[in-house]
């Protein structure tokens, strides 16, 4: 399953605290709906609550929801975020180990 690393956590607890009310609201990660294989593989979307299928990343803050046609692509993976100088986040998928 997908982990977070502590910062990608961190930020993913900012984000949807500051977008959504509810108490199940999370950071949902799925297919990005593009055929230019230069674009991201992957869309994140802040949602109030997970599709029935989504499997969950449970962390200490604002839980992660992945969407099952790309759970097994994500199997082994660690996300992890940073905060540029102009404060824009970016995300990025690491092997974990």
């Amino acid at each position: 399953m997908l982990a977070l690393t502590d910062q990608a956590a961190s930020i993913v607890t900012a984000i949807v605290t500051n977008q959504a009310e509810e108490e199940t609201a999370g950071l949902r990660i799925m297919q990005a709906d593009s055929t230019h294989p230069e674009d991201a593989a992957f869309g994140l979307q802040i949602v109030p609550a997970p599709e029935s299928t989504d499997g969950v990343v449970a962390t200490e803050g604002s839980p992660v929801y992945v969407d099952e046609a790309i759970a097994d692509a994500l199997e082994g993976k660690v996300l992890d975020a940073a905060v540029d100088e102009q404060g824009g986040v970016s995300f990025q998928l690491l092997e974990q180990g």
